[in-house]
């Protein structure tokens, strides 16, 4: 069900004795919220005219995004696209402004702050792009879409779980994801819990996570984009859903501002 990393693996964040301490949790988004594109059009970018056919594109179903990703993967290894071509667009792929200088005031605050991603995009795609950047070990868990490459070269992906919240897509729910992480991370911190959750996204899936946090808890929405437009009309509608403080993001300045301020609060 859940991901976890290769047990000969680089080491985590932090030993148990200072990760079971961390005051505060915090889920990260991959695709345009810690890199600045999304890599499903980055290694679009690879074939000869740079586009999709028009068959495939029509094939797209509103909620079926990953299925929509695996056809996008199988055309590029028919197309010639190699693995190496693959691996070498994602690892080139921008991190969005400001984001390495937010996880470096992390890295230095690393007891206060256990690092999570949770993305729709898929295992090889993150696990390539932050060993690359050489931030793996900052993040104690990374839960995406397993994916691996077939004996052609094809890069295959598979659904991450089944949920049957009608909000997302069907083979993602991130407010599952992170109602669960929460529970079994507080019961193996001995029933301590988290003082705040803090969830940083950019897309409308990133919108029913926030809905579990609660009033202590922050949503960074990157500003103008789909979680963000979303939260603002969610707010003047229907104020009750979300207890989140909900602050808008341009840059990884915007939040590592906001997080300096709560670690003065102490």
């Amino acid at each position: 069900f859940f991901h976890a990393p290769p047990p000969e693996g680089p080491p985590k964040m932090s030993s148990s004795s200072t990760t079971n301490n961390s005051r505060f949790l915090m889920f990260f988004d991959f695709d345009e919220t810690i890199i600045s594109e999304n890599s499903d059009n980055t290694v679009v970018n690879l074939l000869p005219n740079q586009q999709l056919p028009s068959w495939l594109l029509d094939s797209y179903r509103e909620g079926h995004y990953h299925e929509f990703s695996g056809k996008i993967t199988a055309y590029l290894a028919d197309q010639g696209v190699t693995k190496d071509a693959l691996l070498s667009a994602v690892q080139k792929i921008p991190p969005n402004p400001g984001m390495l200088d937010l996880f470096r005031f992390l890295q230095s605050h690393q007891q206060d702050f256990e690092l999570v991603v949770v993305s729709d995009a898929n295992t090889i795609f993150i696990e390539t792009w932050l060993e690359h950047n050489r931030l793996g070990h900052l993040f104690r868990r990374v839960f995406t879409n397993p994916s691996h490459f077939d004996d052609s070269g094809r890069l295959v992906l598979h659904p991450f779980h089944s949920h049957s919240c009608p909000r997302c897509p069907d083979n993602m729910c991130k407010q599952a994801i992170l109602h669960e992480y929460v529970a079994v991370r507080e019961k193996e911190r001995g029933g301590v819990g988290f003082q705040r959750v803090f969830y940083v996204g950019d897309g409308s899936n990133d919108v029913c996570p926030t809905r579990a946090l609660g009033p202590q808890d922050t949503a960074f929405a990157r500003r103008d984009y789909p979680m963000h437009t979303l939260m603002m009309e969610m707010q003047q509608s229907e104020s009750t859903k979300i207890k989140a403080n909900v602050v808008p993001w341009v840059t990884g300045a915007d939040i590592e501002d906001y997080l300096g301020n709560i670690m003065k609060e102490r």
